[in-house]
């Protein structure tokens, strides 16, 4: 195993344990069930929408894995080896205030004309956390290989947004 493939899946168990403390849902990806009631009684928003397969949507044709999921949740990551890793969490339960209150460095900031939020990632990469409703938020995260404070990621992070945010619901 080369040291850059062994960097890049540091990096990726790294954001996925960023995510799991960030993220709380308890969608099980490829299960049928109904939409569970979030804390707050209403249905999931992201009952139809599996992050795996928007992930992998969007990121199709750049030579990125297959996604993977990361957890019991609706999480996902996809690896793209000598590169870095993406990853996607719809979460039904927290919004922006929640993210907002348990993450250091939190900056205000829109895709798309929606209210978002930035963040580094602890261990190196940048958050954009979407809002999709008071007590609703996706989250995208890139993890470079070049770096764990190389600000590209942050540029890659509002990209990937960007091509998220109009597969989100209103």
């Amino acid at each position: 195993m080369t040291i850059n493939v062994r960097i890049v899946q540091v990096a990726a168990a790294m954001a996925a344990l960023t995510m799991a403390m960030t993220a709380c849902t308890t969608t099980v990806s490829g299960t049928a069930s109904p939409a569970p009631a979030s804390s707050t009684g209403s249905a999931d928003v992201f009952a139809n929408l599996n992050a795996c397969r928007v992930l992998e949507q969007l990121t199709a044709g750049q030579g990125f894995g297959p996604g993977e999921n990361i957890s019991r949740r609706n999480e996902c990551d996809v690896l793209k080896h000598e590169f870095g890793t993406y990853g996607l969490a719809l979460d039904p339960v927290q919004g922006l205030r929640e993210y907002a209150e348990t993450t250091e460095g939190v900056v205000e900031t829109s895709v798309n004309g929606r209210a978002a939020l930035q963040a580094p990632i602890p261990l190196g990469g940048c958050a954009i956390v979407i809002e999709v409703g008071e007590h609703a938020r996706a989250m995208v995260q890139v993890s470079l290989i070049s770096g764990p404070h190389d600000p590209q990621a942050c540029v890659d992070a509002q990209a990937l947004a960007e091509k998220l945010e109009p597969l989100l619901p209103r």
